[in-house]
């Protein structure tokens, strides 16, 4: 009996040797590959990893219809569709993966970039076609003109082209961050269409600049949250800084012209045009936006709030200006918050980008102490687990957090502290990833984890998207630090 108790223990010693030895992967587990891969490929692996995950799962037929929810426990999709800003998280995930495997390339890594390059290439056309389900086309008045549009709405049409788009149906961030994406499409593939795309919704974005008059002849400035609104919100101006910026450089060496809209600051009626040359068109608006946005929402404690309120009008009204219908101006006396990581981060790239083209100090002294500040106000060190950073994750702040972490990243090259802050989004996903990954999902709180009810473990496709953009943000950043 001793001895065969001695053999038995031995055997199950055995095979618990052979278990640890083995390759840990599963369909509940993570799936790097077994080979050691260095911190970058490994970032974006995993980006690839969540993202081909995400999409089989939140994505159906041909016009790539988009679940909100999916349940990996479950495997339930939602009815509910996902709008167009949460759409777009996925092309923006596609576009970070893109980027990263061609900076592998850059770096020596072809192989991963002939691997998988036409793949993703492939994906993002497709997105970007079946985005059209959410455009539609309507008619504006505006400060400066009268004009039909065809722009992105809020909800889903039930064909291309046929999405309600008026009034308060469609909102300006949501064509920045499709703008922010196409001009990222263009830089990756060359192709034009997404480049003419680009440049027509930032007509339009632009079309939304309050440029009326106060008494004093200055232009009341800001965008309200979109045509259908009186309040100017940080997302309806912040986000739009880095994509000018862009554009610019794109017609920084062409004599490439624009109509430029604007209204006499004398009588303070008259509309009038002027040709400017698009690459100074597109960085004085960039200067503008981010001033009028530095000026109104910036707080004491160094972070940004949410919008200016008070509004007066209370909602859109026309005037008559000789003979012509006008949107009126829009004075707001309130800023009002919450502070929410969004719209720091927006203006963390968007000042990055103006101290890059421009060596304005102004600009790096602003992202300096708006990195410093921000992360003392968003990250609160062992609230959740010792040794790691929480970030509030309501609502959809899991979005709005990784927008902070790639302004981290676009700061970095001029202000190296901003590598601690980095830092933390780094070790989350990969605690998260280590310690939580379910077939291919990562949970929406990173450092708790699932509900133990399989029933209550719905993921947003837009935070799905989300950890994918910031591991493949993550792996460029690991390659050109």
């Amino acid at each position: 009996m001793t001895l065969f108790r001695t053999i038995t223990t031995s055997c199950l010693v055995l095979l618990m040797v052979i278990a640890a030895c083995s390759d840990p992967a599963s369909d509940d587990g993570p799936v790097d590959p077994p080979n050691e891969v260095s911190l970058s490929e490994q970032n974006l692996r995993r980006a690839m990893e969540l993202t081909d995950n995400a999409v089989a799962a939140h994505f159906t037929g041909d016009g790539m219809a988009m679940a909100r929810y999916y349940n990996p426990y479950t495997n339930v999709r939602s009815e509910e569709k996902g709008s167009v800003w949460m759409y777009t998280s996925a092309i923006e995930a596609v576009n970070a993966i893109l980027r990263a495997l061609e900076a592998q390339k850059d770096h020596g890594n072809a192989a991963l970039y002939t691997e998988h390059f036409n793949k993703y290439s492939e994906l993002l056309h497709k997105l970007y076609e079946n985005a059209d389900y959410y455009m539609g086309t309507f008619q504006l008045t505006s400060y400066t003109q009268n004009k039909e549009w065809s722009v992105y709405g809020v909800n889903r049409g039930g064909s291309k082209g046929s999405a309600q788009v008026a009034g308060i149906e469609n909102v300006y961030d949501d064509q920045m961050w499709l703008i922010r994406e196409l001009l990222e499409a263009y830089k990756l593939t060359d192709n034009a269409a997404y480049l003419q795309k680009a440049e027509y919704l930032t007509e339009y974005v632009l079309d939304g600049w309050d440029c009326t008059r106060d008494a004093n002849g200055a232009e009341r400035g800001g965008i309200t949250w979109g045509p259908g609104y009186v309040t100017k919100h940080a997302c309806s101006n912040g986000p739009v800084v880095s994509p000018l910026v862009w554009l610019h450089e794109l017609y920084k060496d062409k004599n490439d012209e624009v109509t430029y809209s604007y209204i006499d600051a004398d009588d303070k009626q008259t509309r009038k045009t002027m040709q400017v040359k698009k690459s100074d068109y597109y960085l004085d608006f960039a200067k503008k936006i981010y001033s009028w946005q530095k000026n109104q929402l910036l707080r004491n404690d160094g972070v940004y709030d949410d919008m200016r309120g008070g509004c007066s009008p209370g909602n859109p009204q026309t005037e008559t200006i000789n003979g012509t219908l006008y949107r009126r101006g829009t004075t707001c006396q309130d800023r009002v918050g919450p502070a929410i990581t969004y719209n720091s981060g927006s203006m963390l790239s968007g000042g990055a980008d103006l101290f890059r083209v421009t060596g304005d100090n102004i600009y790096l002294e602003d992202v300096s102490k708006l990195s410093d500040a921000s992360f003392q106000y968003f990250a609160k060190l062992g609230q959740t687990k010792e040794g790691y950073y929480t970030y509030d994750i309501s609502g959809f702040r899991n979005w709005f957090d990784g927008v902070l972490m790639r302004g981290y990243v676009d700061v970095y090259p001029a202000y190296g502290t901003t590598a601690n802050y980095i830092n933390s989004f780094q070790k989350n996903l990969d605690y998260a990833y280590t310690n939580f990954l379910y077939k291919g999902f990562l949970p929406t709180n990173l450092l708790v984890g699932w509900n133990r009810d399989n029933g209550k473990n719905n993921t947003e496709g837009m935070f799905n998207f989300a950890f994918a953009t910031e591991y493949a943000v993550l792996a460029q950043y690991e390659l050109e630090k």
